[in-house]
């Protein structure tokens, strides 16, 4: 709702126990749910496209639009969140009843193991080198190799 009301800022993704805490699995979960909230502040589009009217006319009253192709083809007018879990309960189940969390930690270790950061610009590395290099001279240390 603060969203809506026009909040732009969303604090604390990640953080559990007053900040003292921070969880990376935690950071996904909420990272989904601010996703979700970006998604409804963007509005969604009305027009016959996504009111699917020639489909209701087509269809017919009292009839049924789940089994219409129609239906399946606009399913990602609903957000897409990463781990929140919408399949029916027998589905879920047969998947194994990993809860949001479970699926949130085994994704954030998949993350971090994967990560590979590009690499600095050769100037940027230069530069750092410089700066590390001239502290270990006023500490008096020995220059660092690289």
């Amino acid at each position: 709702m603060p969203a809506l009301a026009g909040a732009n800022i969303i604090y604390g993704l990640g953080m559990l126990e007053m900040g003292v805490t921070f969880s990376a699995a935690q950071l996904l979960i909420d990272a989904d749910i601010a996703e979700m909230i970006l998604y409804a502040v963007n509005g969604i589009a009305v027009n016959d496209g996504t009111l699917s009217v020639d489909v209701t006319k087509e269809v017919g009253y009292k009839k049924d639009f789940l089994t219409h192709r129609n239906t399946f083809n606009n399913r990602n007018i609903q957000s897409q969140p990463r781990l929140i879990d919408r399949q029916m309960r027998n589905r879920w189940e047969e998947a194994g009843s990993s809860t949001m969390t479970q699926r949130a930690e085994v994704l954030a270790r998949k993350l971090i193991a994967e990560y590979r950061p590009a690499p600095l610009a050769e100037e940027a590395q230069k530069g750092i080198r410089r700066l590390v290099n001239a502290r270990e001279k006023e500490l008096g240390l020995p220059p660092s190799e690289d």
